[in-house]
């Protein structure tokens, strides 16, 4: 105890810093539930105490993750240089986290599955849709979090580089849902997004997994590119370039991992047919082990 107060004390200013950055990042986390209730004009007390609906608490919790998130690339402490340069730093950054993230659901809902009514679904107590929810704005977070790392400065070109990123991973998980609904529907009659509307839940966990490892992928293409302030263009192709690649890589990892963690098992009866949530969970942690992988690898 002795120990922990002489280290306190000779680092007060370490203290302020993290007093500063928690109670940005309490009042950004508490805003988001407000957040949700102006825009999509709901009562937020309602769905969660009083409805009990689960779905659109699930949907809250990754709203609320991926503000955490995205915060956590805007904490740079001592190396703010003073307080005020902190506390503005972020207010900024998680500002633009929140706003990115709300714009991530939007493209998602508009782009990635546009053929239902994503909020309409979690009003109606659809867990599925409130999980995918919850793991789209999760995914977009996680590459929020790795621009804000990758770029640096309060500028205009910080944001605008902060901006790409977003919009590479907008791309890819886009692209990445379009992939999924195509292998999705060579097995069966069924569209991937009319399943995911009648509540099939192992198929959102698979989606999930997906969604998440995807973001991570284009997190860890951000370690091959030096943020250079003068040549933004240049370093926002090459991680595109390399989101690309990465994501290849990880499709194809996560198809062998898949097939020998699950050697004798028949994935697709049992997570499309059968919505076993148990083999769609361990398909998802999967996703996720390998993705955590390739960015230990590529840092």
């Amino acid at each position: 105890m002795n120990e922990l107060m002489a280290t306190l004390e000779q680092n007060g200013s370490l203290v302020i810093y993290l007093l500063i950055d928690m109670a940005v990042a309490i009042l950004l986390l508490g805003g988001i539930r407000y957040t949700m209730g102006f825009i999509g004009n709901i009562n937020t007390k309602n769905e969660l105490a009083i409805n009990d609906n689960f779905a659109y608490g699930i949907s809250l919790a990754g709203s609320v993750a991926a503000m955490g998130i995205a915060l956590s690339g805007a904490i740079t402490g001592e190396l703010a240089g003073s307080y005020s340069v902190e506390l503005i730093g972020m207010l900024t950054y998680g500002l633009i986290g929140l706003l990115l993230i709300k714009a991530g659901r939007y493209i998602h809902d508009k782009f990635a599955l546009p053929d239902f009514d994503k909020q309409e679904q979690i009003l109606q107590r659809n867990i599925p849709v409130g999980l995918v929810d919850a793991a789209s704005v999760i995914a977009t977070a996680i590459v929020v979090r790795a621009a804000l790392l990758w770029a640096e400065g309060l500028g205009i070109k910080t944001f605008v580089a902060i901006f790409c990123a977003w919009i590479i991973s907008q791309i890819m998980l886009v692209m990445i849902t379009r992939i999924f609904e195509w292998r999705f529907s060579q097995n069966n009659a069924i569209s991937f997004q009319t399943t995911l509307e009648k509540g099939h839940m192992a198929l959102a966990i698979r989606y999930s997994g997906y969604l998440i490892s995807t973001a991570m992928s284009v997190t860890a293409a951000s370690y091959f590119v030096v943020y250079d302030a003068q040549s933004v263009w240049a370093g926002i192709t090459q991680w595109t370039i390399m989101s690309v690649i990465l994501m290849l890589a990880l499709t194809l990892l996560t198809t062998v991992a898949k097939f020998i963690v699950l050697w004798g098992i028949n994935r697709r009866e049992e997570v499309e047919d059968q919505d076993n949530i148990g083999i769609a969970t361990v398909e998802l942690t999967t996703s996720f082990a390998i993705a955590l992988l390739l960015m230990a690898l590529m840092a």
